[in-house]
């Protein structure tokens, strides 16, 4: 039997939030000697406080990092970020284990 090997990401939402930082940086949204002082400064400040296992953890300070730079461009304000993270956390909330999470029609305008 072939070995089969692991996946990339742990989760989807890992994936798509690497996709999108690369897509942003190739796009010239910000530079990736930047990115990647920002995102260690991120992660040593959340190192201090436990360890990140490169999972959820890892992909939150990832975020972190994203939603600052964005926000101090000025591209993604912080309350902007609030509510599209709070119209997700609705949708998945209210959809049944195992099927699409998809953001709701009244969801969906407001953004």
């Amino acid at each position: 039997m072939p070995d089969i090997p692991e996946p990339a990401f742990a989760e989807p939402w890992h994936a798509q939030l690497f996709a999108l930082t690369v897509h942003l940086n190739e796009s010239a949204r910000f530079a990736w000697p930047d990115w990647a002082e920002r995102f260690g400064a991120t992660l040593a400040a959340h190192g201090l406080a436990r360890d990140l296992d490169g999972g959820d953890d890892y992909f939150m300070a990832w975020l972190e990092t994203l939603e600052k730079l964005l926000a101090e461009q000025g591209s993604a304000l912080p309350e902007e970020a609030g509510s599209v993270r709070a119209a997700w956390e609705r949708a998945y909330l209210s959809t049944p284990h195992g099927e699409p999470v998809r953001l709701s029609e009244s969801d969906e305008q407001a953004l």
